[in-house]
């Protein structure tokens, strides 16, 4: 799995997707500190343990470096920025019941946004999966000679030992 890049100065505008999906009771914002173990434990469920140890770095960030996705008062999606390495975008999550309605541009857009506002110029989305949707999203562009990059010798976990490269 390869790297990608994003240019933070060229981001599309992201609160008109905001906007359309808090008209139909999704709200993307902030995860609050005192949320935490409720949105680790939902990763945990929906993902991976690999995931929830990255929410908890992220969470660790003053601002929290994590945005989430809810729907009536439960998460329905996540992203975290600065978790894996400073100047990462990921993971990334959506509830697989809401996904295709825009929910992950949504947050992805937001959370690009977060690291502009930090003072980032470019972000680094690590590991991709599908590498059309950052293009689409935020223009993004793979970065040759990134695989694996940062996420070479992972250590397996006992659950999953064919989750190790």
């Amino acid at each position: 799995m390869t790297d990608m890049l994003v240019r933070l100065y060229a981001l599309p505008e992201g609160a008109p997707l905001r906007a359309r999906l808090a008209e139909q009771g999704i709200l993307i914002r902030p995860c609050r500190p005192f949320e935490r173990h409720i949105v680790a434990a939902w990763i945990r469920r929906c993902f991976s343990e690999r995931w929830v140890d990255e929410f908890k770095v992220a969470m660790g960030h003053q601002p929290a470096g994590c945005l989430v996705a809810t729907c009536g008062q439960r998460p329905i999606g996540f992203v975290c920025c600065d978790a894996t390495a400073r100047g990462f975008i990921g993971p990334m999550g959506i509830a697989p019941e809401y996904r295709g309605g825009g929910i992950g541009r949504a947050l992805l857009i937001s959370a690009a946004e977060q690291m502009r506002a930090l003072g980032y110029a470019y972000a680094v989305i690590g590991g991709v999966g599908p590498a059309d949707f950052y293009a689409k999203c935020l223009g993004a562009t793979v970065i040759e000679g990134s695989s694996p990059g940062i996420y070479a010798d992972i250590l397996p976990t006992p659950d999953r030992p064919s989750e190790a490269k």
